[in-house]
């Protein structure tokens, strides 16, 4: 298979069938040896992360598939840590988003004057920002994308109601076993000209609390999937 490109925790593949394979890794974001989603390079290595992260993907792409949602996902193999998805451009050279139920990590860093760490974000809040590793994934805002010419501004209205959609699913889910979702990163792109959920919906990708203790990726995963 042709390597389409080397990630921080997945690697992505050309198949014959003209789809995209994804091989997940067992790299998480982060600093100094501690988990951070919210961090734009690799702080650490968790071994099985790769298929925990995978499994709670497949348990969220059928879940939006129930709901009506489309995205890119066509199917996985657990054991060797592959997801198979549809071909779909990226915004730009690749864009995060993330949606925010509670403040804290870089929101609190850049904004902590106005707002205390721990605060709800009532009906959750959006923002984008580049991968760039080295200009430290700036941000960018809906009127900035439609002037660089990234994405319109019908096609950002989209992404962000989808955004919100999704980060409900998802946290409805996490409730329904006593867990509150603070904050999860999406990324999306463009098939047909249409804006689709992509990449994954991985536990390496939320911030998740119980009570007053964050849940690692690992623990995650087994919460989510062994209830």
């Amino acid at each position: 298979m042709e390597k389409l490109y080397t990630g921080k925790t997945k690697d992505v593949y050309k198949l014959d069938n003209g789809n995209v394979m994804l091989k997940f890794k067992d790299d998480c974001t982060g600093k100094d040896g501690v988990f951070d989603p919210g961090e734009n390079a690799v702080g650490l290595t968790i071994e099985g992360i790769g298929k925990a992260n995978l499994e709670t993907s497949i348990h969220y792409f059928e879940l939006l598939k129930k709901a009506g949602i489309k995205t890119h996902y066509v199917g996985a193999d657990v054991e060797n840590a592959t997801m198979e998805v549809l071909p779909a451009t990226v915004f730009g050279h690749g864009l995060e988003v993330i949606c925010r139920l509670v403040a804290t990590g870089s929101f609190i860093r850049r904004y902590g004057e106005y707002m205390a760490d721990g605060t709800v974000l009532e009906g959750g809040y959006v923002e984008c920002t580049f991968k760039n590793d080295e200009k430290g994934d700036p941000l960018v805002t809906g009127e900035g994308l439609a002037a660089l010419g990234v994405m319109t501004p019908a096609m950002f209205e989209s992404m962000k109601e989808q955004t919100l959609k999704i980060t409900k699913i998802v946290a409805d889910d996490l409730k329904s076993i006593g867990l509150d979702l603070w904050d999860i990163k999406f990324e999306f792109g463009y098939n047909n000209d249409e804006v689709i959920l992509i990449d994954e919906i991985a536990s390496g990708n939320m911030r998740v609390y119980k009570g007053d203790q964050i849940v690692d990726p690992v623990e995650l995963t087994k919460l989510i999937l062994n209830r």
